[in-house]
């Protein structure tokens, strides 16, 4: 990456990592571009250039969730199986390492109150689950005569997890007990589209 793409990539950090605590401190909607872009010390027009939405701002990960079940399947890892197996086997390892991006971390509750607040937000979430069930989809088509009906079964089954995970997470369970017991659940309920061992 050159000098121009190492600052711009640092500017868009600095406006995300602004925005993100005046959105759970205040409410998404509550928040102006504006007010993200005077605590970021950047004009309006920059935080603009870097996030083209108000609710980019917030998913400012959007595009690697979007490509992250593709990525999975295209190619299959080494040892995986099938699609299913390399998507359930990265689902579960998540859990089991209670990675900050599924929502086990310190501070997930509030961010999820914060989407659930919000039907701006919310709405932007289905679209997100929408581009990566069809990113999915694409990238099982050239082995799979059944692809989008394979992706929609995937992606239903990783969003359905995550689902129960907020739900748990924002009832004030505890993470370890969440990530075991969900990683079970999630095993199980991937065994009628793979017999493969999990890994």
């Amino acid at each position: 990456m050159g000098l121009r793409e190492t600052k711009k990539q640092q500017t868009r950090t600095a406006i995300a990592d602004t925005a993100l605590p005046l959105f759970l401190a205040h409410g998404f909607d509550r928040v102006t571009v504006a007010e993200v872009a005077r605590h970021a010390g950047v004009s309006t027009n920059t935080v603009f250039n870097n996030f083209p939405t108000k609710e980019d701002l917030f998913f400012d990960r959007q595009d690697e969730v979007e490509r992250h079940l593709a990525a999975l399947v295209d190619p299959l890892p080494p040892g995986a199986c099938c699609p299913a197996a390399a998507v359930r086997d990265d689902l579960c390892a998540a859990l089991r390492r209670a990675d900050p991006a599924i929502g086990l971390a310190p501070g997930s509750a509030a961010f999820f109150r914060t989407v659930e607040a919000s039907p701006t937000l919310r709405a932007r979430e289905r679209e997100i689950g929408e581009r990566a069930e069809a990113a999915l989809a694409a990238a099982l088509a050239p082995r799979s005569p059944d692809a989008p009906l394979l992706a929609g079964a995937l992606t239903g089954l990783h969003r359905a997890t995550l689902r129960e995970l907020r739900r748990r997470v924002l009832a004030g369970d505890p993470p370890p007990a969440v990530a075991a017991d969900l990683t079970a659940a999630a095993t199980r309920a991937f065994a009628p589209l793979c017999t493969c061992p999990e890994r």
